[in-house]
């Protein structure tokens, strides 16, 4: 982790202004924020850790866990709303035992919802990494699942 971090801030300055595009670089090459480089950046940046954690908590692009290897998004648009997101939605956590927001145990699957994926037409949807899944329903949500042995 340190020769990783040290070679994302051997590109910056140490200036403050640098905060956010080294958290993204960081988070980019982590896939998260762990609270150790966080610190780091901090006497990088030489602002207070506080500042750090304000700035990344401020920003919804910033995560402070894992990802799982699989990234589930609901989506919560009017058209998906309508046609029974949130029953899916719910389904789904039963069905993987986390919440939104929150990573399986075994690190697949990280639960999020988006406020429109774009898709309308084809309500209720889900993504499944960049895989669109289409007119769902309570009954088929399983099948988005994939069992790793």
């Amino acid at each position: 982790m340190e020769e990783r971090l040290g070679k994302i801030l051997s590109c910056y300055e140490g200036k403050n202004i640098e905060l956010i595009p080294i958290l993204q670089q960081v988070q980019s090459e982590f896939g998260y924020l762990p609270e150790e480089t966080m610190r780091k950046v901090a006497k990088f940046v030489v602002v207070p850790e506080s500042k750090v954690y304000a700035v990344a908590t401020f920003y919804e692009q910033f995560r402070f866990t894992p990802m799982g290897k699989n990234k589930v998004t609901v989506c919560r648009g009017t058209a998906c709303h309508v046609r029974g997101a949130e029953q899916i939605l719910e389904k789904i956590e039963d069905r993987l035992d986390i919440k939104e927001g929150e990573t399986t145990e075994d690190q697949n699957y990280t639960l999020e919802t988006a406020a429109c994926i774009g898709c309308c037409a084809l309500a209720p949807c889900v993504m499944v990494n960049d895989d669109v899944k289409a007119k769902l329903t309570t009954k088929n949500v399983d099948t988005l699942f994939v069992k790793e042995a």
